[in-house]
């Protein structure tokens, strides 16, 4: 029976961790100036980006991320994992992720968010046909992908 590990010299404490440089400093420090740059412009000009709604907006996004988006790409991921075996796998994660990536940067058209009235070039394309066009090449390519690998072993 074991009473836990065994430590040879000092155990390792809160301060062991990793070593941070300069450029780690400075790459911290010019990523939240240009955050305080950015909140200081949506402040100042609060009548075009009206702070309230660009919080709720953020928030709002980051909470469907975590509480929907990420949970339902594992569950995607863990019953890909499960059903789909050997050298499909990876192809199959690929089309999937790339997909979900098309069909999330595309559902504002989608939806016909920038619909204008008497518009007709606000927008003009079928993109419902035009998103199973390239989620179709996504899958024919990940497919011909697996194939060129599975004749090589």
């Amino acid at each position: 029976m074991s009473a836990g590990p065994v430590f040879r010299g000092t155990p390792p404490g809160p301060r062991d961790g990793p070593k941070r440089g300069p450029l780690f400093w400075g790459s911290a420090a010019a990523g939240w100036a240009l955050i305080l740059w950015g909140v200081r412009g949506a402040l100042h000009h609060r009548i075009d980006t009206r702070p309230g709604q660009l919080a709720r907006f953020l928030i709002g996004g980051a909470l469907a991320h975590d509480l929907v988006l990420a949970p339902l790409v594992l569950l995607a991921g863990t019953a890909l994992a499960r059903t789909v075996g050997g050298r499909w796998r990876a192809p199959a994660q690929a089309a999937l992720l790339v997909s979900g990536t098309l069909l999330l940067f595309t559902y504002p058209a989608l939806r016909g968010y920038a619909r204008a009235l008497h518009n007709p070039t606000s927008l003009p394309h079928d993109y419902a046909a035009n998103l199973a066009l390239v989620v179709g090449v996504v899958v024919v390519v990940s497919a011909a992908a697996a194939l060129v690998s599975a004749s090589r072993r």
